[in-house]
């Protein structure tokens, strides 16, 4: 088997697992994540559990990542080399969080929830991608 097809195989097992561990945890539901978001109604800490485990997976990753020459899959990890905090930077997380507040979806979960077929979702995803066309046809326009 090409490494092409290896890594691709990788990528669509680990997506499964993604998708598999969001859809276990709850996290498919709107619901459930703007529930998270209301802290001053019935607030759902639910996904702070989610964020956890996920924040310690990788936490253990990255640190593994530093111990090993290169992935196994890859000539070389893809890590960030740019630490710094500028306007782009915030601009985007609020206008991330925003979307993510207002539609109850962050994009994995939003991809992971489309078979199951809620307009919502499509909405979602369509508004999603839209927005990021757009995004790259303004910075395309800046360079």
């Amino acid at each position: 088997m090409s490494r092409i097809a290896i890594q691709t195989v990788a990528a669509l097992m680990s997506g499964t697992v993604f998708g598999f561990g969001l859809s276990l945890s709850g996290m498919l539901d709107p619901a459930r994540v703007q529930g998270f978001l209301d802290v001053f109604g019935t607030w759902d800490p639910s996904l702070a559990f989610v964020l956890g485990g996920a924040v310690s997976v990788a936490f253990v990753g990255v640190r593994l990542s530093r111990l090993m020459g290169r992935p196994a899959l890859d000539d070389s990890f893809d890590m960030p080399t740019n630490r710094k905090i500028d306007a782009p930077l915030i601009i985007g997380s609020a206008t991330f969080g925003l979307g993510w507040g207002l539609g109850g979806f962050c994009p994995g979960p939003a991809i992971a929830a489309l078979p199951l077929g809620y307009a919502r979702t499509f909405g979602f995803v369509i508004a999603m991608l839209v927005g990021m066309a757009a995004h790259d046809r303004l910075l395309r326009r800046q360079t």
